[in-house]
């Protein structure tokens, strides 16, 4: 009865809504960046900044996400489906206590993160207040991860793609009042902006605890949530903590590199703002097949067909290289028009045309570690990720970066060409471990440790 659930999900039924869930998030950030960027480019680049930090709280719930999914996936597969419930209830009892954590943290420490940047009176204004009112969003957020995680595990990817689109809606619209100041509001900018992403996790993490309760019928009890199952826990982390080391690591490097950005001046800060908003349109559809591949992967352990996982993982391999290839061509060609409909900074748009060029490296490199990676981790092989992430981002992005753009005289071109390094590292290190190296042995052939 499970191996046929199981063989009903499809790569395709899994990752439409994930491919749309993606656009409508990556969709509330551009929409957001091009209210303030025509309110003010600075508001605009502190923004980014902000955000850049905000991230890094957004990996410490990533544990609790990854593993919740691996693991439920894994649970759902082997027929345990009572298991699969006690970890999707201590997920949601570990992102909880993470999320309340947080708060206090950006509270106390976040006008010092900002600092770290060497940002200018006005980028720093305009980035404090962001950061502290979208803080408070951090609480809702851990637990909308959680939740969505759940769902997604359960093949639901349909049900958390709702909760993506009504954050979607309620930020745009409270982003277009915020700037616009339409019926005679006033002009609130950036701390309007901010207060609609505040109210519109809000309603996504209500309207995911209900479906949860209503589609799954796993219930929350009180006790249960304030002390989770420690064993539970524990797998939750072995799980997590190695896969969001991997992007913590990737957040922290980003983080020295925008320093190095930052003294290229205010029109190469802007137009990596920018070109980072459009750079996601390259690689959204790898995301989105990506995860579904995940969660088909983890599958297949479970259930352990291993040389059908492995197979999984290249066929998804080829789409996403040459899917992100075509999609990286298209920005390039209309690089102008689109950087256009930022800014009309005629020297914010010339120091990102040449970057949207370089995608066309970058972006094939990114979907094979994309891909490749989170292939690896559903199978149970999470330490290699991370120990590879951690040596690349640092010894080869950060490390190039300084070269090429400040030591060469590349300026952030160069940072683009050392990003591409980067990923295409990292992405051949997986695919030699998956097909040469213990990835194939210990991860598509590796049976107790995936399915405990």
């Amino acid at each position: 009865m499970q191996t046929k659930q199981t063989e009903q999900l499809t790569l395709f039924k899994l990752s439409w809504p994930i491919f749309i869930e993606l656009a409508l998030h990556m969709g509330t950030g551009i929409i957001a960046t091009l209210m303030l960027a025509h309110y003010s480019d600075a508001a605009a680049s502190a923004v980014g900044v902000a955000n850049q930090i905000l991230n890094v709280f957004l990996i410490v719930f990533s544990v609790t996400s990854v593993g919740a999914t691996i693991l439920i996936g894994q649970a759902i597969g082997a027929g345990r489906m009572k298991k699969s419930r006690d970890f999707a209830r201590s997920a949601v009892s570990l992102n909880m206590w993470l999320g309340a954590i947080m708060v206090v943290v950006i509270f106390l420490f976040g006008e010092t993160f900002l600092r770290l940047f060497g940002l200018s009176d006005e980028l720093f204004a305009h980035g404090l207040l962001f950061l502290q009112i979208v803080g408070l969003s951090l609480f809702t957020e851990a637990l909308i991860m959680a939740l969505s995680s759940i769902l997604r595990s359960h093949g639901m990817t349909k049900h958390a793609m709702l909760a993506t689109l009504l954050i979607d809606i309620i930020t745009a619209v409270g982003a277009i009042f915020a700037v616009t100041g339409w019926f005679g509001l006033p002009v609130t900018g950036v701390a309007g902006v901010a207060w609609a992403i505040v109210i519109a996790r809000f309603a996504a993490m209500v309207l995911l605890f209900w479906l949860v309760k209503r589609k799954l019928m796993i219930r929350f009890p009180l006790k249960e949530v304030i002390r989770p199952k420690k064993d539970d826990i524990q797998s939750l982390l072995q799980i997590g903590v190695p896969s969001a080391g991997e992007n913590l690591s990737y957040q922290a490097s980003q983080i020295i590199i925008t320093g190095f950005i930052a003294t290229m001046g205010e029109a190469s800060l802007a137009a990596r703002v920018y070109v980072m908003n459009l750079s996601m349109l390259a690689f959204l559809f790898t995301v989105a097949v990506a995860q579904g591949t995940q969660l088909l992967i983890a599958r297949d352990i479970g259930g352990k067909r291993f040389k059908e996982a492995y197979h999984r993982a290249v066929k998804t391999l080829k789409i996403a290289m040459f899917a992100s290839f075509v999609a990286s061509l298209g920005l390039a060609v209309f690089s102008e028009s689109l950087l256009g409909l930022f800014t009309s900074n005629p020297d914010i748009i010339a120091v990102g045309v040449p970057i949207l060029w370089a995608t066309l490296i970058l972006e094939p490199g990114r979907a094979m570690n994309i891909v490749l990676m989170g292939s690896l981790k559903s199978v149970g092989d999470v330490r290699f990720p991370v120990m590879i992430g951690i040596a690349s981002m640092w010894g080869v992005a950060v490390a190039f970066s300084y070269l090429f753009g400040l030591q060469m005289g590349l300026g952030i071109l160069g940072i683009w060409l050392a990003f591409s390094l980067d990923e295409w590292f990292r992405g051949l290190c997986a695919f030699v471990r998956c097909k040469y190296g213990t990835g194939k042995q210990k991860g598509f052939q590796f049976e107790e440790k995936s399915t405990t």
